[in-house]
């Protein structure tokens, strides 16, 4: 086991792993910008240093400063958290280079599996079905002739996207040639990555994604599923487990279409394959090679920690249980408080929050920073 684990993030998922590292008798390191100085996860770990100025380019998204981090404290490995670095494959190589364990997925396992395009041809060898579509449409040609072929309304979708962003609906021809170039600015903009790929859209389908974890040993498990079709603008507002909406066989099935794509793709630590269903039908749409931030769900359900299965399994140690092992008890919800104006179709709305209070009681669990 490790001595010591720099957190490379901020705010609840970052002391959400501090806590676990110490509850395994591991230290957890802090990092923070200069405007996190003072915030409860820098409070709560062991050690804390400063990686730069508020800017998230210049602190939680600069590699090298947080390299250069887990060095000075003498940190053995680094836990990306979610968001920022986390399913970043060049990031993940830095870290091994520089001889620092990165926990969660290898770096060529999260190449493989970021690319929504490149996933979808991995599902396919995989025979795990996949939403009728195509691997490129870079190209309004090229989109226009594929989109034919499968029909309307069809969805433009960036590669490298996530998090809603990059996705463009066509109902027609014209709309196609114009969600291409609209999609392919927001992907280049937001990722990086201005490659496309089109979907079938589904008209009434269900959002559910199963949660898989995998060692080095090639073992790898599935946690059941959770589900998330309650979304606004394609962002995840809440989240159950198990699904209401599957029946005992499309379950079994899908889970375990998601541990032989897990298998397939040679996958390591906590990850989550994510489907779209509709009636007993379901299809691979992505992958998430990181911790999700509705990972407690399938804590509560389960009663796994996956945070400290992550941190044992980036140590070399194997899954500490079996499938058969893995529980179901009772039903759990995830309800994500976000500062929204209802009367603004509830548009982004921060401020200073100058009253909270926190609800308790048997089964009640809240992860807040």
């Amino acid at each position: 086991m490790f001595e010591k684990v720099l957190v490379a993030n901020r705010g609840e998922i970052a002391l959400r792993v501090v806590r676990a590292c110490q509850e395994l008798g591991v230290a957890g390191v802090a990092v923070y910008s200069d405007a996190d100085e003072t915030a409860l996860h820098v409070r709560h770990a062991d050690e804390a240093i400063r990686i730069g100025p508020p800017p998230a380019g210049k602190s939680y998204l600069n590699v090298d400063a947080l390299i250069e981090a887990a060095k000075e404290t003498d940190a053995e490995a680094v836990h990306p958290g979610y968001g920022f670095l986390a399913e970043n494959a060049a990031f993940a190589a830095a870290c091994r280079d520089a001889g620092l364990v990165f926990i969660g997925p290898s770096a060529e396992a999260i190449e493989k599996m970021g690319n929504k395009s490149a996933a979808r041809r991995l599902a396919g060898e995989a025979e795990v079905p996949v939403v009728p579509g195509s691997d490129d449409a870079s190209s309004a040609n090229e989109a226009a002739e594929t989109a034919g072929g499968i029909g309307y309304p069809i969805m433009v979708k960036a590669a490298a996207g996530g998090g809603g962003r990059g996705i463009r609906v066509a109902e027609d021809e014209e709309g196609l040639r114009k969600a291409v170039q609209v999609a392919r600015r927001e992907a280049e903009a937001a990722f990086g990555d201005g490659t496309l790929y089109l979907e079938k859209l589904l008209v009434t389908p269900r959002h559910v994604e199963v949660q898989i974890m995998g060692d080095h040993e090639g073992n790898v498990i599935h946690l059941y599923e959770r589900e998330c079709s309650m979304q606004r603008r394609r962002q995840k507002i809440l989240e159950e487990a198990p699904s209401p909406g599957i029946s005992p066989k499309v379950r079994e099935e899908m889970t375990e279409a998601a541990v032989r794509l897990a298998r397939e793709a040679g996958y390591a630590n906590a990850g989550t394959v994510e489907f779209l269903v509709e009636g007993d039908e379901f299809y691979f749409i992505e992958m998430n090679t990181r911790i999700q931030v509705e990972h407690p769900v399938t804590e509560m359900l389960t009663g796994v920690d996956l945070v400290k299965e992550q941190i044992r399994i980036a140590a070399g140690e194997p899954l500490s249980l079996k499938q058969e092992d893995v529980p179901m008890v009772g039903h759990a919800m995830e309800f994500r408080i976000n500062a929204e104006d209802p009367d603004q179709d509830f548009m982004p709305s921060p401020g200073e929050v100058s009253f909270l209070e926190v609800p308790g009681g048997p089964g009640v669990r809240v992860d807040s920073a």
